[in-house]
C-alpha cells in the first residue's frame, strides 16, 4: 500500500508541478521581466553616472552579467517546479500514509483535500505573511542566507504549530465546534508568536513600483496555490477510486492498492 501511495504521489506531484510551473510561466514571469528591466535601467544609470557615458544600457546586476540567459531561466522553471512536484509529492504520499485512518476524515478522497489543504495553510500562507515573495530586483545579495534561513525556519514553525492543532483536536472529548476551536487556538499561538518575535526584512526600495511588487507577489502565492489544488484534487480523485475498487473486490478477498 505505501509503495502505490509513493508512486501515485511522485506522478501527482509531477503533473502538479507542471501545472504550476505553467502558471508560473503565464502570470509570473512578466513580472519577473519586468523586475529585471527596472534593475538593469538602474544599473545603467550607475553606470553612466560613475563613467560619465551612456555606454552601459546592456548593464544587468549591477554591471555583472547574468549566469544564465532568460531563456534558460524560463526552460528551467518547468524542471525547477516538476522536480518540486516530484519530491514534495513522495513526501506527502508518506504522510498520508501515516495519517490514513488515524487522523482527520475517514474518506480517501476527504483525507487528501484535507492535507493538501493544512500544506498550504502551514508552509505556504504562514511564512508568506511574514516574508512575502520579492522580484529579482529587490533585495540584498548580502542577506540572502539570512532571509533564507527566516523563510525556513517559518516554514518549520508552520508545520509544527499544524501538528500541535491536530494532536490538540484529538485530545478534545467536546463537540465538532470545541474541537475546531481549540485546534484553531493551538495552530494560531506559535504561529503569531513567530510572526511577533521573529526580525521583520524589508528592503524593497522606497522608488519600486507598489502595483508591480503586489503583483509579483500575488502570482507567486498563486503558484504554490494551484499546486496544491491540483495535486489535493488529483490525489483526492486517485484515491477516492482505489478504494472503491477495494471495496468492490472485497468479497472476492482481493485487495488492490
Amino acid at each position: 500500500m505505501v509503495r502505490t501511495l509513493l508512486v501515485r504521489g511522485l506522478l501527482v506531484g509531477l503533473l502538479a508541478g507542471l501545472a504550476a510551473g505553467g502558471f508560473a510561466f503565464f502570470f509570473g514571469e512578466p513580472h519577473v521581466e519586468a523586475a529585471i528591466a527596472l534593475e538593469e535601467a538602474a544599473a545603467a544609470d550607475e553606470a553612466a553616472h560613475a563613467h560619465g557615458t551612456h555606454d552601459a544600457a546592456g548593464a544587468h546586476g549591477h554591471g555583472e552579467e547574468a549566469l544564465v540567459s532568460r531563456g534558460g531561466q524560463k526552460a528551467g522553471l518547468f524542471l525547477a517546479t516538476g522536480l518540486f512536484g516530484l519530491s514534495t509529492g513522495g513526501i506527502f504520499a508518506l504522510v498520508y500514509a501515516a495519517l490514513r485512518g488515524r487522523v482527520g476524515p475517514r474518506g480517501d478522497g476527504a483525507l487528501a483535500l484535507a492535507a493538501a489543504g493544512a500544506a498550504v495553510v502551514a508552509i505556504v500562507l504562514v511564512p508568506f505573511v511574514k516574508y512575502p515573495a520579492n522580484p529579482p530586483a529587490v533585495g540584498d545579495p548580502e542577506t540572502i542566507s539570512v532571509r533564507t534561513v527566516l523563510y525556513l525556519l517559518m516554514v518549520v514553525v508552520g508545520l509544527a504549530a499544524a501538528g500541535v492543532a491536530v494532536a490538540t483536536a484529538r485530545t478534545v472529548t467536546a463537540g465538532p465546534w470545541e474541537r475546531w476551536i481549540a485546534a484553531g487556538v493551538a495552530f494560531l499561538v506559535p504561529v503569531v508568536a513567530a510572526w511577533l518575535l521573529l526580525p521583520a526584512v524589508n528592503e524593497v526600495p522606497k522608488d519600486f513600483p507598489a502595483t508591480l511588487l503586489w503583483e509579483f507577489r500575488v502570482s507567486s502565492l498563486g503558484t504554490q496555490v494551484v499546486f496544491w489544488t491540483v495535486f489535493g484534487v488529483l490525489f483526492g480523485l486517485l484515491s477516492d477510486r482505489a478504494a472503491g475498487r477495494r471495496a468492490a473486490a472485497a468479497p472476492t478477498g482481493t485487495m488492490l492498492g
